[in-house]
């Protein structure tokens, strides 16, 4: 990680965190510090509360209490847009590209809205002509170089999430929030994608949730463990990992 002084930046913060629904408690005090250069890992049985932590930091649903803060600005009651156009971008478990656009222009409709201009229809061919360099240049920090005439919906499922990756990158974000980066994906893929996440994690801050637990001790340096909304533990993975509780919560499974 990147620090002053050895000690990280906290680029996003949470303080007792907490979200009602109609009685039901989803997600109850959470703390959380994610730090500019690292990887920090949300892990958790199904139902921890884990979606319902990114959608109250992305803003998308407001917290019944608790504080938020994004590069020390406090953004708890911040309208969502307003918090991405600060730096905090969101990638979602279920692939969010245009099929009938090809690869590259799918980066440069990425680019656009970073610039203002998905709303100036009229602005000449040749302006939007010159977001490609930087378009080219995302398709090959995430190796889809080869692919930037092709028909994004034709891509493998792999491929479509790597696209994904870098149109949210497109968004210049300080904060990358990645849901369920690796799912469904073979093997070869999972590779791919861990070495993105490592890569681009190199000058922002990474907050992912991720079930592939081999992933999560490969690539992340610190983890928080949620438990029926609430923190479990949190640590590196050799401390998280090394707790029975969390042992109990993943009911024995060997990674853990």
């Amino acid at each position: 990680m990147s620090a002053v002084n050895d000690v990280p930046r906290v680029v996003l913060s949470a303080r007792g965190l907490r979200r009602d629904f109609q009685g039901f408690v989803a997600v109850n005090n959470v703390d959380l510090d994610v730090h500019h250069g690292g990887i920090h890992a949300l892990i958790g049985p199904n139902g921890a509360g884990k979606t319902t932590v990114f959608n109250l930091l992305t803003r998308f649903l407001p917290p019944s209490a608790g504080r938020i803060e994004l590069l020390g600005q406090d953004i708890t009651h911040t309208p969502p847009a307003k918090v991405a156009r600060m730096g905090l971008a969101r990638s979602f478990q279920i692939s969010a590209i245009f099929p009938h656009l090809t690869v590259l222009d799918n980066v440069r409709v990425a680019l656009q809205r970073r610039r203002g201009l998905h709303v100036q229809f009229w602005r000449s061919l040749q302006v939007l002509n010159a977001l490609t360099p930087r378009a080219e240049e995302l398709l090959r920090s995430v190796g889809l170089e080869d692919a930037r005439s092709q028909l994004a919906g034709d891509l493998s499922y792999g491929r479509k999430r790597v696209l994904e990756i870098a149109t949210t990158l497109a968004l210049d974000p300080k904060v990358l929030l990645l849901d369920e980066p690796t799912a469904g994906m073979g093997h070869e893929d999972v590779g791919t994608v861990t070495e993105i996440i490592r890569s681009v994690a190199k000058d922002r801050a990474v907050l992912m949730v991720e079930h592939n637990l081999d992933v999560v001790a490969d690539l992340c340096d610190w983890i928080t463990v949620l438990q029926r909304g609430e923190v479990l533990a949190a640590g590196d993975y050799r401390t998280v990992s090394q707790d029975e509780r969390v042992r109990t919560a993943y009911m024995g499974t060997q990674h853990v």
